[in-house]
């Protein structure tokens, strides 16, 4: 596969699936104002590890897990990263974000985010294709 292939490829998963991005960052990143950077870095280490994806698994499987690994470590991160900016303009990602949801879902986000990380990481995981009716039924909140 060509580089053009692929990136037009890596364009297409993640804006299949950028929802991941948005869902990780949410429940990783407790500052409104970081989170654009948090889902940034995600998108960048999606990016240089796409050559490591081999399909063994689903793409959003992968996914999760490399967006996981970077928001744990952004999270365990004390101070911000004074290194240079990585510019996405013209790079063809973009991410545009969401609106802004129910109050049942900012109050299951806090108690997501009180969770240690490893039961935060098992109920977003478990969380992952359910549709918003689904969501509802499982933890009793109406959107």
């Amino acid at each position: 596969m060509t580089a053009p292939d692929t990136h037009d490829r890596f364009l297409a998963l993640l804006d299949q699936h950028k929802g991941i991005v948005y869902k990780v960052a949410s429940v990783y990143c407790h500052r409104l104002e970081d989170r654009p950077d948090l889902e940034q870095e995600i998108v960048i280490q999606l990016f240089r590890s796409f050559g490591g994806f081999d399909g063994r698994s689903r793409f959003s499987t992968w996914m999760y897990r490399v967006a996981m690994n970077v928001a744990i470590s952004f999270y365990r991160s004390d101070r911000r990263a004074t290194g240079p900016m990585v510019s996405m303009e013209g790079s063809g990602i973009e991410i545009v974000a969401a609106a802004e949801p129910p109050a049942e879902i900012r109050q299951l986000r806090v108690f997501i985010s009180q969770l240690d990380e490893l039961n935060r990481a098992l109920i977003l995981l478990y969380l992952e294709g359910h549709s918003q009716e689904e969501m509802a039924e499982i933890t009793g909140l109406r959107a």
